[in-house]
């Protein structure tokens, strides 16, 4: 069972109080080096979108943005717009290729309507342009790997969400969402990067002769005049500090790659991008048995001509898998983590899936690689620091935790909506074997709801 809460102390939120000294607890686990402890069950869950059966989401964030009070905005991938108004007809769709384009939905909702879907529009999908994932290398001898331009375009997957600098006067709220692009050995995923200033009209990050140039997003594409003046520069994947496209570092197909996904938390004025791709030794390996590293990024500007720094591998190996979100703990200086896994024990069906969440002793990056992400074989994924979410699921018990994302502060650090402020995280997942509107396996995305639940945690006495 698991252990009652205790009273509530005097100026100490229930989240931060200590855990009497006793036994531990079956149902509860510890963090950050035994400093603190999270306990399964008694977690508020729910459904938090049943989409249509021409309706797919995934990845969905919710931000609490600066302006007006009381406001988040939700921001998530979705289907590809199939023409007419969301009101209309909704005939059954289904995922058929991995290729198939995305857009990015955003809305915006009160404060106690935290969790339930608002009202939303696509604002970024496919474009008829091309995208230049190769960049512009001055001078240099372009790469054998450097791809030609994707007829593709934007495909708006896997958005991360993150505030300018707004301490400097940069109003913009910024979107980085991958595209996929081809190179001779193979598709890659590619960083984009997109801005808005009220999450209604976007403009695309391209390349100009003297830099970059933001492009204004329109359905219909085609050549329009960019901001800068002169005729607008295809989208072009993001450069870091040596000039170079960041893609994937292998080539790979599929729904469920997870190449350059993660998450971006602004901490002392610095941007860090934490994400998952494919280590370079596992290239060659057949997909099912790649492993990936988690990476960092930082940036101290994302307006700049080449706004990444390279990657710094953090942590390996991972399974492949894996999907990792990083971010600032909600009051704690320490990094928070929730990663697919799957619970100990088995089914009759095999492991049951779940999310993890660990935290670090403090904000260092050294204290994410310290932490034990998985029992071994990791290939398995099993963690005993799952959370024990209850929603979901095909009856059988079964569960899909597919695309998780959680509620940030603008950014990007972890937050709570106001009716949970006692809780230490709220987080979405898509549940691909919960019932939808067709036959499973006919497609595991369109029609398969989303689901919210919330975790705590509180210090153990004497730590």
């Amino acid at each position: 069972m698991t252990r009652a809460l205790l009273p509530v102390a005097a100026g100490l939120a229930p989240w931060a109080m200590p855990v009497a000294a006793q036994a531990p607890d079956p149902a509860c686990f510890p963090t950050a080096g035994g400093a603190l402890e999270i306990c399964r069950g008694g977690e508020a869950e729910g459904v938090f979108f049943a989409p249509r059966a021409c309706e797919s989401a995934a990845n969905v964030q919710i931000v609490r943005t600066a302006g007006r009070a009381g406001r988040l905005r939700v921001v998530y991938q979705a289907e590809a717009p199939a023409g007419g108004r969301r009101g209309d007809a909704c005939p059954a769709r289904r995922a058929t290729s991995p290729l198939d384009g995305g857009s990015v939905r955003t809305g915006a909702m009160p404060e106690q309507l935290a969790t339930l879907m608002p009202p939303t529009q696509a604002r970024l999908w496919e474009m008829a342009r091309a995208v230049r994932p190769e960049g512009r290398r001055r001078g240099r001898a372009r790469s054998p790997e450097a791809a030609e331009a994707a007829p593709e375009g934007i495909a708006a997957r896997h958005p991360m969400v993150v505030a300018g600098r707004d301490w400097s006067g940069d109003d913009y709220t910024y979107v980085f969402l991958l595209t996929t692009v081809p190179t001779p050995s193979g598709n890659r995923h590619a960083l984009m990067q997109a801005r808005t200033a009220d999450f209604e009209r976007f403009d695309i990050r391209g390349r100009a002769a003297d830099g970059p140039a933001w492009v204004p997003f329109t359905p219909e594409g085609g050549r329009r005049r960019s901001r800068r003046g002169g005729d607008a520069p295809a989208p072009s994947a993001v450069l870091d500090e040596t000039g170079a496209p960041i893609v994937g570092n292998c080539p790979g197909e599929g729904f469920d790659r997870h190449d350059l996904v993660g998450s971006i938390s602004v901490l002392d004025r610095v941007y860090h991008y934490f994400y998952t791709d494919v280590l370079p030794a596992d290239c060659a390996a057949p997909p099912a048995r790649r492993r990936l590293g988690l990476y960092l990024r930082t940036s101290p500007d994302l307006t700049a001509d080449r706004p990444w720094s390279s990657a710094r591998l953090v942590a390996e190996p991972l399974p492949g898998q894996a999907l990792v979100r990083v971010a600032k703990a909600k009051g704690m200086d320490r990094w928070a983590v929730a990663y697919s896994c799957n619970r100990p024990a088995n089914t009759m069906d095999g492991p049951v899936a779940d999310l993890c969440v660990q935290y670090t002793g403090d904000l260092s990056i050294g204290s994410l690689a310290g932490l034990v992400w998985y029992s071994e074989p990791v290939a398995i994924m099993r963690s005993p620091a799952y959370l024990g979410l209850r929603s979901g699921g095909d009856g059988g018990g079964r569960f899909g935790r597919a695309q998780h994302a959680w509620m940030t502060d603008r950014y990007g650090n972890l937050d709570t909506p106001a009716s949970y402020s006692a809780k230490a995280g709220f987080v979405t997942w898509l549940d691909r074997l919960a019932p939808g509107y067709e036959e499973r396996g006919a497609s595991s995305v369109f029609g398969r709801p989303v689901y919210w639940g919330t975790w705590s945690v509180r210090p153990v006495e004497g730590r």
